[in-house]
């Protein structure tokens, strides 16, 4: 194998505070995907065994802390039986990893003043409130963000509602949805947590409304000042030789525009680079030790921790070790992405792969662990 390189910024807490990231690079380390130090090396040569094994097409993982990049590798292809190699800028797509990212415009707005956590989704739209089930008319932005609904747990495998029934703009066709599932009855929960995806959509119409931008404005404007290229659903759409997502059955998906995951977009249809995702990773582990000036400490910790079980995009567990962590899993079908955010170490565990199976999955969680073993200190 042949040595590929990428040069990173080293993106400390102090660039972070200044929202220039990419202005005020203090310097630059070379990361080697397939040699890199002697320690790195170990870990590539355990992770492509684990690729192997598992039938993982392409696999990156990354180990970061707030100011440094411990490892960062993509091994692999792009395609399965190709020999499109991989590269550190392929872009994954990130699944439900979009919704810490939902959340996170959603707090900057709300410092802004634009909106409340507790501002009501009927408020915003009056008129559909009278088409909708009572049961959702006090949902607030704070409840749609962190699955205290009562709305059912849609994802892009469910048969209704089909493509013909909504027309327009993708940003129509997400309202015309948006008025379909608040007419849908609630369903019954034993407590106040509801897994919903739909939730996230009707929280991202309010975030339209209030900031009169697109969602994916929203994201660009997010990714421009922090020095990320965020994209939007399958990589090889606008571009064949970028990376392909694979099924359970490890088939390649054809570019392809999937309208359900349109709907779904501020829940999870955001795509990304590895490298890229680090920074915003790496943004998280500055503001959860209160060293950005983005958002306030208390605000970062209520994003992560702030509720029980689920706050504003992010799971959150305390492990037997007694060291509490954030976290999220991306699963649109042909990728798997899993993050790790360890506030008390100033840890973070990054996976991607290019696949979506049960092999991918139990992959990925080995290496993971073998990871957290390494840098569990």
């Amino acid at each position: 194998m042949r040595a590929a390189m990428i040069h990173i910024p080293i993106v400390t807490c102090d660039i972070m505070t200044t929202l220039q990231m990419t202005k005020n690079i203090l310097t630059t380390i070379i990361v080697l995907v397939f040699f890199h130090f002697a320690n790195g090396q170990k870990t590539i040569a355990f992770a492509d065994s684990i690729r192997i094994l598992y039938k993982i097409p392409e696999l990156g993982y990354a180990v970061v802390s707030s100011e440094d990049i411990l490892e960062l590798a993509t091994i692999g292809v792009k395609k399965i039986n190709s020999d499109m190699g991989a590269d550190p800028n392929d872009i994954f797509r990130i699944g439900s990893n979009t919704k810490a990212i939902t959340g996170f415009i959603a707090a900057q707005l709300v410092k802004q003043k634009k909106i409340n956590w507790d501002t009501k989704f009927f408020d915003l739209f009056p008129e559909l409130k009278a088409k909708s089930n009572p049961a959702y008319y006090k949902l607030t932005l704070q409840n749609l963000l962190s699955f205290r609904t009562r709305l059912f747990p849609y994802t892009y495998t469910y048969s209704e509602p089909t493509q013909g029934q909504f027309t327009g703009t993708e940003e129509q066709q997400r309202y015309q949805f948006t008025t379909w599932f608040f007419k849908q009855r609630p369903v019954k929960s034993k407590d106040n947590i509801n897994f919903s995806n739909l939730g996230y959509i009707a929280a991202g119409q309010m975030l339209e409304k209030v900031s009169g931008k697109s969602y994916k404005e929203l994201v660009l404007d997010l990714g421009k000042s922090l020095g990320i290229h965020f994209g939007f659903g399958n990589p090889n759409s606008i571009d064949t030789l970028q990376t392909w997502g694979h099924d359970k059955d490890l088939n390649p998906e054809a570019p392809s525009d999937n309208y359900k995951l349109n709907w779904l977009l501020p829940a999870g249809n955001i795509n990304v680079s590895l490298p890229d995702y680090v920074k915003f990773i790496q943004l998280q582990l500055c503001g959860l030790s209160g060293k950005s000036e983005i958002l306030t400490k208390d605000e970062f910790n209520f994003l992560h921790f702030g509720l029980t079980k689920f706050s504003v995009g992010w799971f959150w567990l305390t492990d037997e070790n007694k060291q509490t962590y954030s976290y999220n899993i991306g699963n649109p079908g042909t990728f798997l992405t899993k993050v790790f955010v360890f506030k008390d170490i100033d840890k973070a565990f990054i996976l991607f792969a290019n696949s979506q199976t049960t092999d991918t999955d139990t992959g990925l969680n080995i290496l993971y662990e073998e990871l957290k073993r390494k840098y569990d200190r």
